[in-house]
């Protein structure tokens, strides 16, 4: 099958979600300038750079309560700062309850019953209990083509890692076993690892 995006797919679902998979979920945590925190997943997000390290999120659409994106793109360019949460497996079903459309002034912590603490150097939140979390400073944000989509980028200046899943100084995911997001409704969950040496190290 061969099919022009611009012409449709004909079938049920679109597919490209599910063709660009497994990907990770980056659970955005932010504030805005009114104060108010959100918390919401993203799983159009990764890291993009090692030095200085640097990581992405694209925001696909709008909220009729905000003038520009969703909550977290809003509360990003109002303040310039913004916090990556890594998603366990055990913590699937309340990160399903933030990607709800709360209103701008609800807080996705409250309403999904999910304890926060603050950052250590930036103004934001973060899920306390997050295998890691990374504290961004915005860099820029670009305007992509289509109707709200925003591509954020930012310099992760502060790195949090809980301590039960560093073991012998490697940080183990399969101690908190990441959420990965498929195509459709559909996620995955990563249990096991190995490792493949380059041919020229």
């Amino acid at each position: 099958m061969f099919y022009q995006p611009k012409d449709g797919h004909g079938l049920p679902h679109n597919p490209f979600n599910a063709i660009v998979t497994p990907r990770p979920i980056g659970w955005i945590s932010s504030r805005g300038e009114n104060g108010f925190d959100n918390l919401a997943p993203y799983s159009f997000f990764n890291a993009v750079a090692y030095v200085p390290p640097q990581v992405m999120f694209a925001s696909t659409s709008s909220k009729a309560d905000r003038d520009f994106g969703k909550d977290s793109t809003a509360n990003i360019r109002e303040t310039g700062v913004f916090c990556v949460n890594i998603v366990e497996y055990a913590a699937k079903d309340v990160m399903n309850i933030t990607s709800s459309g709360f209103a701008a002034e609800e807080d996705e912590f409250e309403k999904a019953g999910i304890e926060k603490t603050g950052c250590e150097m930036i103004a934001c939140s973060r899920v306390a209990n997050a295998p890691a979390a990374l504290e961004c400073r915005l860099t820029q944000i670009v305007d992509l083509e289509g109707e709200g989509n925003h591509l954020v980028l930012g310099e992760v200046v502060g790195v949090h890692m809980r301590d039960d899943c560093l073991i012998d100084g490697i940080f183990d995911v399969t101690r908190f076993q990441p959420l990965t997001r498929l195509g459709y409704r559909d996620y995955s969950v990563i249990r096991e690892v190995f490792s493949l040496v380059r041919p020229d190290d």
